[in-house]
């Protein structure tokens, strides 16, 4: 099975006018039930920009739904910081990933949301907790490996018209 990043591509020579940057906050929290939720992962914005990751990274949209999707059947636990694996701290209670297809599907109009992955957890973790509602945790972290593939605006071009 492939990991999360397993999907992303890097995009390094894209000039730095054309790049957006993604940071996606935790959107919303539930103090009493310890839960929070919000965007994982964005590919296209609601602009129809692809989203650049803090590592210089891009992912498809297919690529996207395919590594939430593997997520959810391997994981849907979420830890700390990435530090111990084995330590769960939370978990996943919603998942859904919004594709320009199912958004028409269920009749949400285009530009409305980005093409993304919203999670929901739930915190079992009391420190982490506390984190969280004091502003030291603020968003997702998706870990994995991968190898990154340099792509450049001709390749870009190409990956848009499903070459």
């Amino acid at each position: 099975m492939k990991s999360f990043n397993d999907y992303i591509h890097n995009i390094r020579e894209e000039p730095p006018s054309q790049i957006i940057k993604g940071r996606y906050e935790i959107q919303k929290s539930d103090d009493e039930k310890h839960q929070i939720f919000g965007w994982a992962s964005v590919a296209i914005d609601e602009d129809g920009e692809q989203i650049e990751d803090w590592q210089g990274d891009m992912i498809d949209p297919e690529d996207l739904e395919q590594a939430a999707y593997e997520y959810m059947l391997l994981y849907g636990d979420g830890g700390e910081m990435h530090d111990n694996p084995t330590h769960v701290v939370s978990k996943v209670i919603e998942s859904a990933v919004f594709t320009e297809e199912k958004m028409k599907a269920m009749g949400i109009p285009e530009g409305t949301l980005p093409v993304g992955w919203w999670v929901g957890f739930q915190i079992q973790d009391d420190d982490v907790w506390e984190k969280i509602k004091n502003g030291t945790y603020k968003m997702f972290s998706i870990e994995g490996t991968a190898e990154r593939v340099e792509v450049g605006d001709d390749d870009r071009g190409n990956q848009e018209d499903g070459e």
